[in-house]
C-alpha cells in the first residue's frame, strides 16, 4: 500500500465579508499559486460592484449560453455563491494549461457561512480588496444567487 502524505499545515482562512469579488479572487489565486491551502468563508457576503439591475441582467444573459447540440455538455452555470467564487478564482489560475494550476485549485475550499472546524482558526482579510463605499451601493453574491435560482 502506498504511503499517504499527512498534511498538518493549517489553511489560510479568509473571511470574505465586505470584499469585492474580483480583488478577493486575485489575492486568493496568488496565495494558491504560492502553495498555500486557502479556505474562504462567508461567500454569500462577497460584494459585486456595479448597479444591481446590470449585474443581474449580465448574469441572466450568461445563463443563456449553452451548447445547441447537447445542453448538458455546455458550460456549467453555477448559482451558489461558493461555487461562483471558486469558478472566478479558477479563471485566474493556469487551470487548463499547467499542472500547477490544477494542483492550486485543489487546495481551495469555499464555504457559505463559517463551518465549525474553521471557527477557532485565525481569519484574515485583504485591506486592498475591501469595499470603499457604503455597502448599500454593492450587490452581494447571496442576493445575486437567490435572484438567479439559488435556494438556500
Amino acid at each position: 500500500m502506498a504511503s499517504q502524505e499527512v498534511r498538518t499545515d493549517r489553511p489560510i482562512v479568509v473571511d470574505a465579508t465586505g470584499h469585492i469579488a474580483g480583488r478577493l479572487s486575485s489575492h486568493v489565486a496568488k496565495l494558491l499559486l504560492q502553495g498555500n491551502r486557502v479556505s474562504i468563508i462567508n461567500c454569500e457576503k462577497i460584494m459585486l460592484s456595479g448597479t444591481r439591475s446590470n449585474i443581474i441582467k449580465e448574469y441572466r444573459d450568461f445563463l443563456k449560453i449553452n451548447s445547441i447540440i447537447h445542453p448538458k455538455h455546455g458550460p456549467v452555470h453555477y448559482r451558489r455563491p461558493d461555487t461562483m467564487i471558486t469558478k472566478m478564482i479558477r479563471g485566474m489560475l493556469p487551470y487548463g494549461k499547467k499542472p500547477s494550476g490544477v494542483a492550486a485549485h485543489k487546495r481551495l475550499r469555499a464555504y457559505i457561512g463559517s463551518p465549525r472546524e474553521l471557527k477557532p482558526l485565525e481569519k484574515i482579510q485583504f485591506e486592498k480588496a475591501k469595499i470603499a463605499r457604503s455597502a448599500s451601493e454593492y450587490t452581494t453574491m447571496g442576493e445575486l444567487g437567490s435572484v438567479i435560482g439559488w435556494t438556500r
